[in-house]
């Protein structure tokens, strides 16, 4: 099975493009065959529309809080209020969160999904420092108008299966919450070059498949190539692939993903969550 891991961005061009690690999984081998650089949204739909099968973990948050949607008096199916927000357009999205959480009290501004409170990620609605909810309307909004099975959100017979990474949980298994990476230059510095080092150390041994069940076969060049990337970006694009692995492995129990969830959040897929 062909895999694809995506680190996304809400604003791709040639100095911060979507990247994208692909590989085959061969029973338990997953093998690096290239890495991939998508320097524009039509690129990124480019490659929704390729041919599969195939698995792709992509890294930004499919839906948006249930709390949320219920109180803006969104349709409540995940196609009915994505659809609302691709209509509203971008601008208009943002000044709704904006005026949103402005209306909210302290501590209930920006709301979580119910993979966010277990993976310790951030509110999709978040649009600054790290612009999560820029990337969940640039994101969302494309899965929207594609034939994809966006799984649980809106599972199809069609045989190019996305589902939702969240590469932080693969890097915190063994480097736990140290910093590994920066698009700042200023902050690109030789504890998180050594970060990497480490990570991807583990990443080559037995303890990833102990832990998510795939073995990773990759050439001592690619792997310099992640760890030199001081922006993180290519090595987070591999850590979603590795998520992709594991969640096509449990393909026989709902890719990993558990049937209590609301679909129409979405879920991070991980063994740990």
């Amino acid at each position: 099975m062909k895999i694809f891991g995506i680190d996304f961005t809400s604003s791709p061009g040639h100095k911060k493009p979507i990247t994208c690690a692909a590989c085959d999984l061969h029973e338990s081998l997953l093998t690096v065959k290239g890495y991939l650089e998508f320097h524009s949204f039509e690129d990124f739909d480019t490659f929704l529309h390729s041919d599969g099968p195939w698995v792709a973990a992509l890294d930004f948050p499919f839906g948006q809080p249930a709390k949320l949607v219920s109180n803006l008096g969104w349709p409540q199916t995940w196609e009915g209020y994505v659809q609302t927000i691709s209509s509203m357009g971008k601008t208009m999205f943002e000044d709704t969160l904006t005026r949103y959480s402005a209306s909210r009290s302290a501590g209930d501004k920006q709301h979580l999904r119910a993979t966010d409170a277990q993976a310790g990620a951030r509110s999709p609605m978040m649009l600054h420092r790290v612009p999560v909810g820029k990337m969940f309307f640039q994101g969302a909004t494309r899965l929207l108008a594609s034939d994809v099975s966006v799984l649980p959100c809106r599972p199809t017979s069609d045989n190019r299966i996305v589902v939702e990474g969240y590469p932080a949980l693969v890097a915190r298994k063994w480097i736990d919450k140290r910093s590994y990476k920066s698009d700042e230059q200023s902050k690109q510095t030789a504890d998180k070059l050594v970060a990497r080092q480490h990570l991807m150390y583990k990443l080559r041994s037995p303890e990833l498949l102990d832990s998510y069940g795939v073995t990773l076969e990759l050439p001592d060049a690619m792997a310099d190539i992640f760890i030199q990337d001081p922006t993180g970006d290519s090595l987070d694009a591999l850590l979603c692939a590795i998520q992709g692995a594991w969640s096509y492995s449990q393909r026989g129990d709902g890719y990993g993903i558990p049937a209590r969830c609301n679909k129409d959040e979405g879920w991070i897929v991980d063994p740990i969550i």
